[in-house]
């Protein structure tokens, strides 16, 4: 994943739509507690998007259960703003078969650039997020990002919650090597 052990976490900035598509409500990362998020930055027009970030991410949608993974879209629209609004996302989203909700990135008037890009300080799109189950972000990434990249990144959160879901024994035999040796999740101290 793009974050490493040494750089601290960072609690993902819920994201600023103004609607959404393929859902009945709007989606906040807080409700998604508990699963593996993932955001994938798009506009209609950009070429990376169509060819492989969007398909990408309609097959992790298809694929990983959904009570575990959850996926969304974020149409985030930095250029061609005239013709890039909700009514040609619709027709975009139901040409392409898309069925993972979408939000509208909220368009900023003081800037070219909306809300959720700005604050996310995307480089452009596509732009992937990867969010682990307590709401930190552990993977910005701009450009396409390889399957197997992105499959062994989120294998890699759902394996740290199967292993915050160990049963209590196991748990405190950890918690007894740690007091013994000096050491805990965040490392060994001398």
């Amino acid at each position: 994943m793009t974050t490493n052990d040494s750089v601290e976490k960072i609690q993902a900035p819920e994201l600023q739509t103004s609607g959404w598509l393929n859902t009945p409500q709007p989606i906040t990362l807080a409700s998604l507690r508990g699963k593996v998020v993932l955001v994938h930055a798009f506009q209609m027009l950009c070429p990376g998007c169509v060819q492989h970030g969007i398909p990408q991410t309609q097959r992790i949608f298809d694929e990983f259960d959904p009570e575990r993974v959850a996926v969304i879209g974020l149409h985030t629209v930095f250029e061609h703003h005239a013709v890039m609004g909700r009514e040609a996302l619709e027709v975009f989203a139901y040409e392409y078969r898309l069925r993972f909700p979408i939000g509208i990135d909220k368009p900023n008037p003081q800037q070219v650039v909306p809300h959720t890009m700005m604050t996310y300080r995307m480089q452009g799109t596509p732009t992937t997020l990867l969010i682990d189950k307590a709401g930190y972000l552990r993977l910005h990434q701009f450009g396409h990002v390889s399957d197997l990249h992105l499959g062994v990144s989120i294998g890699t959160l759902l394996a740290e919650e199967i292993a915050e879901q160990a049963s209590p024994a196991i748990t405190a035999a950890k918690n007894e090597a740690s007091a013994q040796t000096g050491c805990d999740a965040e490392g060994c101290r001398t």
